[in-house]
């Protein structure tokens, strides 16, 4: 996974190439470039990212109270096959 940090730098390096040059579209064909980059790498916010972490942490919990309450049907249908 690409650090934070790097982009961070790539857009510090190329907003102070536009500040020292007289060519103002540099820095829109910049942003341009790396957005059409990004989009392709299939990356996702942070924020995306923590929704679904969520989700998932959710799902989980609904998993084990199931699988708990399927354990106990279980157990008290062994129970009611035995007498």
């Amino acid at each position: 996974m690409l650090n934070p940090n790097i982009l961070d730098d790539i857009a510090r390096r190329i907003s102070e190439l536009v500040a020292a040059s007289p060519a103002g579209d540099i820095e829109k064909n910049a942003r341009a470039l790396l957005a059409s980059l990004f989009a392709r790498l299939d990356l996702v916010t942070r924020e995306e990212f923590e929704v679904q972490r969520e989700v998932l942490a959710r799902a989980r919990e609904r998993l084990g109270v199931m699988e708990a309450r399927l354990e106990e049907l279980e157990a008290r249908l062994r129970s009611d096959e035995q007498d």
